[in-house]
């Protein structure tokens, strides 16, 4: 029997089993049932996108780390809570040579790149108040302290905070899609506002209506039930449902082969579910409504069948979830549309808000309005001053014109005449802000404080 290299996905073993690289035993499938992808040796499976922003830097840092063989066999056998607890960042200090330097290299990079965008996030909001607190938190993934060399505080720092990003990746979603549900009732009731009695009592029917119509679907299977996977093995997979097979189903749905059903070999499960209920061509149903649906049926799934919460399903986890009874008997599923997002208070909290910011954003305008007035104002007066300006110059050279041109010599040479009053007439252009001779040898603009100048004779 032949051993396989996998790389686990997501969350804690996306941190600590993206680190480790377990072995895992392939599991026999019945081939005229499922036609399966014929197995690569030593081929790599790509890791998911985590949606960290750092989430390039861990990924190369566990390439690193991977190349080290003493470091690999560690992982091997260490548990999860070694890992998240920092004890297996102390094997760092035995690894080689060449992958200390290397990592050392890919931490330099991830200093720079933090420090350019935290320099350019600083510019951008120049004279509005920083956060400093929140730009802190870009360096809680390695130790700013120590730019550049990668010690075993940094690999310690980086399994803790994504471990912790991921914990609350789900939270942050949830938390995003209430301010949009309240940001669309918001604009809802501020839209009736505008109305007559007569058309806000037609909008106000049509919202029921809609709500209705998006309620009435098909019975929606509890996620991860016999019913719901069984719908699945049927419609999906084009199965017998008589011939269902736990053992079958995931390695089905196991689409990289890795041994785990991940959140999103588990998110695909549901799609069938969520189809009976929202539909894009219908104006009722909310696109981003069933995929915080998808959200809540994946961490359901997950907190019933992952029993040591590393956010990946193992075929025994996935086996033993199937003899429960609420796998056969499972309860009704509540959709969205069922349950209460937000409360009444919520939503003025919201609103509160959002006046608060609308404030602020109107003062901003009012105060560049009258920075840009108080601009056009100074630029009118320069050109008026210019304008003047230049008017006394075209005076000056045409009473020189009219003082004539020197009279001709017998051959033809000029002849000046002596000057009567003893003056030597010379010229230099003034600096009308300084009041000083200009750097300029054209009556238009200094260099030095782009003022306008002014041709003087003395």
């Amino acid at each position: 029997m032949r051993w396989r290299t996998v790389l686990p996905q997501h969350c804690v073993l996306l941190v600590t089993c993206l680190l480790i690289s377990l072995e895992a035993v392939p599991i026999d499938i019945d081939k005229t049932k499922v036609q399966g992808e014929p197995h690569v040796e030593g081929a790599k499976i790509e890791t998911p996108d985590t949606g960290l922003y750092y989430d390039e830097y861990l990924k190369q840092v566990i390439d690193v780390l991977e190349t080290d063989k003493h470091f690999r066999e560690k992982l091997q056998t260490a548990d999860i809570e070694e890992i998240k607890s920092g004890k297996l960042s102390k094997e760092l200090d035995l690894v080689s040579h060449h992958v200390r330097t290397r990592l050392d290299e890919l931490k330099r990079q991830e200093v720079a790149r933090l420090r350019m965008l935290i320099k350019a996030k600083m510019d951008s909001f120049q004279d509005t108040g920083i956060d400093h607190q929140a730009l802190l938190k870009q360096f809680e993934h390695l130790n700013h302290q120590n730019p550049d060399t990668f010690e075993s505080k940094d690999l310690d720092m980086l399994i803790k905070a994504a471990t912790s990003d991921l914990e609350n990746y789900d939270k942050t979603r949830h938390d995003e899609f209430k301010k949009y549900e309240m940001m669309k009732e918001h604009e809802r009731r501020e839209y009736l506002k505008t109305l007559n009695e007569e058309k806000r009592r037609e909008e106000e029917s049509k919202y029921e209506e809609m709500k209705k119509k998006h309620g009435d679907h098909p019975k929606v299977n509890h996620p991860g039930s016999k019913d719901q996977l069984k719908e699945v093995w049927e419609e999906s997979d084009g199965l017998d449902p008589n011939d269902f097979n736990p053992k079958t189903f995931f390695k089905l749905h196991d689409v990289n082969n890795d041994g785990f059903l991940d959140e999103q070999e588990l998110e695909a499960l549901f799609t069938k579910e969520l189809e009976k209920v929202y539909d894009p061509k219908n104006e009722e149903d909310d696109m981003v409504e069933m995929e915080e649906e998808r959200l809540r049926m994946r961490e359901h799934v997950m907190n019933e069948i992952d029993v040591n919460k590393d956010r990946l399903v193992t075929l025994h986890e996935f086996l033993k979830a199937t003899e429960k009874k609420e796998f056969l008997e499972p309860d009704s599923w509540e959709t969205l549309d069922q349950q209460q997002v937000f409360t009444e208070e919520e939503l003025k909290e919201f609103e509160t808000h959002i006046l608060q910011q609308e404030n602020e954003l109107l003062k901003k305008a009012e105060d560049l309005q009258q920075q840009k007035e108080e601009l056009q104002k100074q630029h009118d007066q320069l050109q008026a001053q210019k304008q003047e300006l230049q008017q006394v110059v075209q005076q000056m050279e045409q009473r020189k014109l009219q003082q004539g041109s020197p009279l001709s010599g017998p051959a033809g040479e000029l002849k000046f005449q002596p000057n009567q009053h003893g003056i030597e007439w010379k010229y230099y252009f003034s600096c009308l802000a300084y009041n000083t001779p200009a750097n300029t040898s054209q009556n238009d603009v200094c260099f030095f404080c782009n003022s306008v100048t002014l041709l003087i004779y003395i």
